[in-house]
């Protein structure tokens, strides 16, 4: 339980409010810190433009999603603002989307989202590919006017440690939390000058631009394994007649009798990937690659972070600059070992096969190091180098559709190790493999660099504020 004595004449500067989360978390701290500094300070809503002033979310409704891009747009929500990859989004209605009521919620590059319901505080930058894409009701918008602020330079302040605690301030609700543009308006903005402020936007800009770059690869890469191994295009799922058939010899049934199993959306990716095969030759993943899941385990936690291993989930492997509150006992990670190193694979291993189960990334600078869960298939291949090859494959609309069918399990579906280390890739020459993984690895290095980059930007205005302080 966490105890703060505050002054009365404190509540004032918060509505006079009674709950304790304005005066705990660090934000009234901050509020103080900031008042001393000898800076200029402006009031959020001073600094922004557009809809509703430049701090907006949008109404409650109700969505209606769509299976054809014809018809839909990307739609991003809460969670998934601070993913990495933006390929797996679901589309709402183009005709809701850009009706009059909706409209405002397209998202344009330089624009700072943060969660406004549920857990509150996390944000992303708004960068290039997410143009053209839809927001949902709880994720707020900050829109700067270029003319007061520097786009990037806002965005960093907001996510700093100093920020943060502000905008979680504003946070009201009991059961399910939320914040509002009035409760983020009024919030004091210092100001470090022209130079500092546009070294650190650049920083942030260079950022948002290479994560667009690292998409752009990951998808050249796929295409390029696709177009080297001449695999036909496959009807999406939706698209096969239903209910969905198969066959399936006798022989066949005594490894697997599921009838999802043999269906012909899986069936035709087997097929395609046998026909690269007979072209060049097949490997098994276990041949390329040791393939293993880690053990059920008992979570140890470390009071000191020094003693222990930052601990993350699935969902969080596939987020920008992920970060962890617990830290993991360091002889349970290494026992169990789940410790993630550079030039990993990670596949989702449990889930519904319409969800992430059997979606796959690498490894690189940001995640090494981490100890992640047991749920998740750890690919270690034996060449390095390989290792944006086979990602590529398994990432493949074929690939992801032959990972998802080795699932099992009637109510929460798992992938298993011997399985997965089953499963055939089709293997071309030596020098036609490199050209996919040099795509492949180009996109990690792209994520692992934007990562950088943003952490030197945010250690950049700490160091400057906190140097003020002093």
């Amino acid at each position: 339980m966490k105890t703060a004595v505050i002054r009365s004449s404190w509540m004032e500067g918060y509505g006079y409010r009674l709950d304790c989360s304005p005066y705990l978390g660090g934000a009234l701290e901050t509020k103080i810190l900031l008042e001393k500094l000898p800076l200029r300070k402006d009031k959020l809503h001073t600094l922004t433009k557009g809809f509703d002033g430049g701090i907006y979310n949008g109404p409650k409704f109700s969505r209606t999603y769509v299976e054809s891009p014809e018809f839909g747009v990307p739609f991003v929500g809460s969670s998934s603002m601070l993913h990495a990859d933006f390929s797996e989004l679901p589309l709402l209605s183009r005709r809701q989307a850009e009706g009059r009521m909706l409209r405002h919620l397209e998202l344009k590059p330089g624009m700072s989202l943060i969660s406004c319901s549920g857990t509150i505080g996390r944000m992303a930058y708004a960068r290039r590919e997410m143009e053209g894409m839809w927001s949902s009701q709880h994720i707020l918008k900050v829109v700067a006017d270029p003319e007061k602020i520097p786009s990037g330079y806002l965005y960093a302040y907001l996510s700093s440690k100093f920020g943060v605690p502000l905008v979680v301030s504003g946070t009201y609700g009991s059961i399910i939390q939320s914040i509002g543009p009035e409760h983020i308006a009024d919030l004091p903005v210092p100001r470090l000058g022209d130079a500092l402020e546009h070294e650190i936007h650049s920083l942030v800009e260079k950022a948002a631009e290479l994560r667009t770059k690292a998409s752009q690869r990951k998808h050249e890469a796929i295409a390029a394994f696709a177009k080297l191994c001449r695999l036909p295009e496959l009807m999406p799922v939706n698209k096969y007649p239903t209910p969905h058939l198969g066959s399936a010899t006798s022989a066949q049934l005594a490894e697997r009798m599921d009838s999802t199993y043999y269906i012909a959306p899986c069936a035709e990716a087997r097929a395609a990937f046998d026909t690269a095969g007979r072209r060049w030759q097949s490997k098994s993943l276990g041949a390329v690659a040791e393939v293993f899941i880690p053990t059920i385990f008992k979570r140890l936690y470390a009071d000191d972070p020094t003693q222990g291993h930052p601990y993350i989930t699935g969902a969080d492997v596939f987020c920008i600059r992920p970060t962890s509150t617990q830290y993991l006992m360091r002889n349970v990670a290494r026992e169990n070992r789940l410790l993630l190193e550079n030039g990993m694979i990670l596949l989702h291993e449990a889930g519904q096969r319409y969800g992430l189960i059997g979606r796959g990334v690498m490894v690189g600078r940001t995640l090494d190091g981490f100890a992640c869960t047991n749920n998740m298939v750890r690919l270690v291949p034996h060449d390095a180098t390989e290792t944006g090859y086979i990602f590529a494959a398994l990432s493949s609309e074929h690939g992801t559709r032959l990972l998802k069918r080795e699932a099992a399990g009637s109510s929460i579906p798992h992938l298993d190790a011997g399985r997965i280390a089953a499963v055939e890739i089709p293997w071309p020459d030596k020098s036609a493999r490199v050209q996919v993984a040099g795509l492949a690895h180009e996109a990690r290095e792209c994520w692992d660099r934007a990562d950088e980059l943003e952490e030197e930007a945010d250690s950049k205005l700490v160091s400057a504020l906190e140097h003020r302080a002093n």
